[in-house]
């Protein structure tokens, strides 16, 4: 069981429904996590400038930020905090429009992008980045997406 809370701060741009967003986040947790509770925030490319220079120390915007929750071991919760996910939709439907891709499909990928960083996943290195990428191809080719990456 998941507990998946989206907060919409974006205006005038695409945004898929919350149930697709929860749907995706819940493909890529599913594998790792039996439950979970986790924030997605749709915000502007300002927004998301902010918080990445604050946290990565890179002025400019991305398409995904995903913030790990740091729980204290003695902390139980019937659903455990994993994280927030914040995405900003202007950035994600542009890379769509520019990579060739629907938007459906590119919102999907940077969900479970996202999501996948919540469950410790990463991309620093080469091997990580190719176990990363295949757990993104393999999940996306469940949900009826083909390979972001090709």
């Amino acid at each position: 069981m998941y507990r998946i809370h989206i907060q919409t701060e974006t205006k005038r741009v695409f945004v898929p429904s919350a149930n697709k967003i929860k749907h995706w986040a819940k493909a890529a947790l599913r594998h790792k996590r039996r439950r979970g509770e986790l924030t997605v925030r749709l915000v502007t490319p300002r927004e998301i400038q902010a918080l990445n220079k604050t946290y990565r120390h890179k002025d400019k915007p991305t398409n995904v930020l995903s913030f790990r929750a740091e729980m204290p071991k003695a902390v139980r919760l019937q659903y455990p905090l994993l994280g927030d996910l914040v995405i900003c939709s202007a950035i994600v439907n542009e890379e769509a429009g520019c990579q060739g891709k629907t938007p459906e499909a590119h919102w999907a990928h940077i969900v479970i992008h996202g999501a996948l960083h919540l469950l410790g996943y990463d991309h620093e290195t080469e091997v990580e980045a190719r176990v990363m990428e295949g757990k993104e191809i393999r999940l996306l080719k469940t949900l009826g997406f083909s390979n972001p990456y090709s």
